[in-house]
């Protein structure tokens, strides 16, 4: 007697095989037949009703270290069938921890990600001081999703240095007990390190956060450990868009060299109008791609940001913005006002075109707390063409709404993967990891936890870019196995039962919609999913038609225990 049969299913099984009519059985938390099962029984019967089943998909980069103290079903992504998450990346997080860096790490998180510091301080309990402690913590009560922790190198740096890691590089003694903390978050579970170069990365008191002061000793003694234990990954964050530059492809060919395992950087995506741009930055580290070495990160969604001018945070790539990002509200005002300044990002435009030549008619007026710039919201009128309106330059006519408004109009900017001529080569190219949802992160900017579904809605079934299988296998079986979950992502027997039950003609991510739930009261931004009929966690089924149906039987999964014999045959 089985604990769960879905009958009359199309399996397509992550590994990219054809889709069949079949069945799938379950015991526990593990699937144990998948084929014709006509004699089986089991406690709970699902007639699938010839819906596509898959398996659930693995979300390769979110941020969601802070919001799951407070949201264990970690929202939206559930919902999108989304079972597994992989938090710490960008090199901030919330462990390992002293008592006296919290601060420090909350205000890496509020410039870095966007999380507000008041829903951390209300929402964080801080019951953890190691990265083992923290995963234990996790663990209790259960969870939505399971979830796969790297360590960000930041909050180790805050550890072992304190305050000096915003400062200098780690002397001898300290890089050992780096390595040491390392070693041991592995042997309690850990996938892995994140870190990140981007300049735009800033952290706790406007400094540069801490990994960005890091050394390539302090990387090589983590390399190492890697190296010895033979399993985890590593999660770098290079800019945005350009050349790759030589401290970025240096820092790049010691993780991979150094450490034996494979690397996931972020991010590679088309500059606006330039539909193969993509390419120049991987021919530049060619020798260096593979799933058993560097793998870039994608989006499949266009990237699409809010903004207001008092936390301006996409613009940061370009220059004239960066120094921005660093002052207070009044410097930032003065600086705004300054006929220098905006003629040093019209200059950006041209000089470094990565959002475009037509950005001001992607650039939408969203809020506001004046009537005026309510009432261009109302209407959804661009930058463009109010600029046009009042017969203005687009960016002082940017400047002068955001100066009205006292810096608290919110603005709303399509800035990449708007056009199906980029964003195509990016989902098909099989050299690039489908990702960067930033789940749990920017939580007023954006919401892109439903890139699952945009994925088999947009890529998959609008378009034809992908196949169905393709499209789940990048989902599912792609992430899982890079970060060495290769009992996840598939449907066979002996693999875990995450699974996601959906309707390929109806799936679709809506559009974006604002909740207030925070711990604060403040609000953030969610999207719903259509055409998802069911996702299971561990066996456990957690959604219905879009409603939480109770439990929590998402995990804390442990790199150490994640590698069974799979049996590859078991849809033959």
């Amino acid at each position: 007697m089985h604990d769960l049969i879905i009958r009359n299913a199309r399996i397509v099984d992550g590994l990219g095989n054809p889709e069949f009519m079949g069945d799938v059985a379950v015991d526990g938390d593990t699937i144990v037949g998948v084929g014709k099962l006509a004699d089986d029984q089991a406690r709970q019967t699902l007639d699938a009703g010839g819906l596509v089943l898959s398996p659930g998909f693995v979300d390769p980069h979110t941020h969601y270290d802070a919001q799951v103290a407070w949201d264990k079903l970690m929202t939206c992504s559930p919902e999108h069938g989304v079972t597994t998450v992989v938090i710490g990346n960008c090199g901030v997080g919330v462990a390992p921890v002293r008592d006296d860096m919290r601060e420090f790490l909350m205000g890496d998180l509020v410039n870095v990600e966007g999380i507000p510091l008041d829903d951390m301080q209300q929402g964080i309990d801080w019951t953890w001081e190691s990265f083992g402690e923290y995963l234990n913590e996790l663990d209790k009560g259960g969870l939505g999703a399971n979830i796969a922790a790297l360590v960000a190198m930041t909050p180790l740096r805050h550890y072992v240095m304190g305050s000096d890691s915003l400062y200098r590089a780690g002397n001898v003694s300290e890089i050992a007990q780096m390595g040491e903390l390392f070693s041991d978050a592995m042997e309690q579970g850990a996938f892995g390190f994140s870190t990140t170069i981007i300049g735009v990365h800033v952290g706790y008191g406007g400094k540069p956060v801490a990994c960005r002061n890091a050394t390539l000793d302090e990387y090589r003694v983590l390399c190492q450990a890697l190296k010895k234990i033979g399993r985890g990954s590593i999660e770098l964050a290079l800019k945005l868009t350009g050349n790759v530059g030589e401290q970025e492809r240096e820092l790049l060919t010691l993780l991979v060299n150094e450490s034996d395992r494979p690397v996931t950087w972020l991010a590679v995506v088309n500059q606006a109008e330039r539909p193969d741009s993509y390419l120049e930055r991987l021919d530049a580290l060619e020798d260096l791609l593979g799933w058993d070495k560097a793998v870039p990160q994608t989006t499949c969604r266009p990237l699409r940001f809010q903004l207001d001018l008092a936390n301006p945070y996409i613009l940061g790539v370009f220059p004239t913005w960066q120094p921005i990002m660093q002052m207070s509200r009044e410097e930032k005002i003065r600086c705004y006002r300054d006929p220098e300044f905006r003629q040093s990002f019209r200059d950006d435009l041209v000089n470094i075109p990565a959002f475009g030549s037509n950005v001001w008619k992607r650039f939408y007026v969203l809020d506001g707390v004046s009537d005026q710039a309510r009432g261009f919201a109302e209407k959804k009128l661009t930058i463009a063409e109010i600029a046009r309106d009042w017969d203005m330059d687009p960016m002082d006519c940017f400047c002068e709404l955001a100066l009205e408004d006292e810096l608290r109009t919110t603005f709303d900017l399509i800035a990449l993967n708007y056009d199906e001529n980029d964003t195509i080569p990016l989902v098909q190219d099989k050299r690039l990891m489908i990702g960067l949802s930033d789940g749990g992160a920017h939580l007023n900017m954006l919401c892109d936890a439903g890139y699952s579904t945009h994925m088999l809605e947009r890529w998959v079934r609008d378009t034809g870019a992908l196949s169905l299988e393709e499209g789940v296998r990048k989902l599912t079986s792609e992430p899982a196995d890079f970060f060495g979950i290769s009992n996840r992502g598939r449907i066979a027997a002996g693999c875990k039962a995450d699974l996601v039950l959906f309707n390929p003609d109806t799936i679709a991510c809506g559009d974006k919609q604002v909740v207030n739930d925070l711990p604060s009261g403040g609000k953030r931004f969610v999207t719903p999913a259509m055409g998802i009929h069911a996702t299971f966690v561990n066996g456990e089924m957690l959604y219905k038609n879009g409603e939480h149906v109770g439990g929590l039987p998402g995990k804390v999964l442990r790199s150490y225990d994640c590698h069974p014999v799979i049996a590859t045959d078991a849809a033959a």
